[in-house]
């Protein structure tokens, strides 16, 4: 097992994480590597980049010879990319040198808001306290990797009401083409939700079928049309009693 300390880094789903690997200076032209898990001996060999290949898949190795460090980025996480890494230096006599790295990808929370065609609409987002030294931000695209900010936009997009746990950033004058998925809150890296924000016209949003609850689906049970059934029932019973004892 590898290491005596261990970096702990957090990241979110969707988002992108770097890895810093410090190295000292007799290693600077020797390979470098990254792996999951803590195990030094097979750590090469289950290598998932090197600084020879570069670029494999969603992990990305630079290095940067003047600081000593060469970084790994991880984009696109997914909650499996959670779990420990070793920052691997090969010796070219001994053993290779290795740091270890525990990452954690929290769960990004799904919203799910509609409005009209014409009508503003209102996004909550968050910003923690430990956050408040970051910028805002609300981007719009599919991926958050490479979503577009758009609160530059201060005629479409009108922050307000921010305060030590969110703040709010209201659509005003909805359009068709303001659908889509929306990034927002006061860091890129640490603190963001998805927003799926769907516009529907005015005669769409008359039609729309709401979502049925268990309590709508118990109240639906017991319908008007079942209620005057239910008494004409009873009077019936009534009405047969009545003439049987007369």
């Amino acid at each position: 097992r590898c290491c005596d300390t261990v970096n702990k880094i957090q990241s979110i789903e969707e988002g992108s994480v770097s890895i810093s690997c410090p190295y000292d200076s007799e290693s600077v032209n020797n390979l470098k590597y990254i792996c999951r898990g803590n195990r030094p001996s097979t750590c090469l060999q289950q290598a998932v980049i090197t600084s020879d290949t570069k670029q494999n898949g969603q992990f990305r190795l630079t290095d940067d010879s003047k600081s000593r460090i060469f970084t790994v980025t991880i984009s696109s996480l997914t909650l499996r990319d959670s779990g420990s890494y070793l920052c691997g230096v090969q010796r070219n006599s001994g053993v290779d040198v290795f740091s270890a790295v525990e990452l954690e990808v929290k769960k990004l929370e799904l919203f799910y808001i509609s409005g009209i065609v014409g009508h503003p609409v209102t996004l909550q987002c968050p910003n923690p306290p430990e956050q408040h030294d970051k910028k805002m931000f609300l981007c719009k695209g599919d991926q958050h990797n490479n979503c577009t900010d758009i609160m530059e936009n201060q005629r479409k997009f009108m922050l307000h009401n921010v305060s030590s746990s969110c703040f709010s950033v209201t659509i005003t004058d909805l359009e068709a083409a303001d659908a889509g998925t929306y990034y927002c809150g006061s860091d890129s890296q640490l603190s963001y939700i998805k927003i799926q924000l769907t516009v529907v016209s005015t005669d769409q949003s008359s039609t729309v079928s709401p979502i049925i609850t268990d309590e709508q689906i118990t109240s639906l049970t017991t319908s008007p049309h079942l209620t005057v059934l239910a008494l004409l029932l009873i009077l019936v019973f009534l009405l047969w009693m009545v003439l049987k004892y007369k």
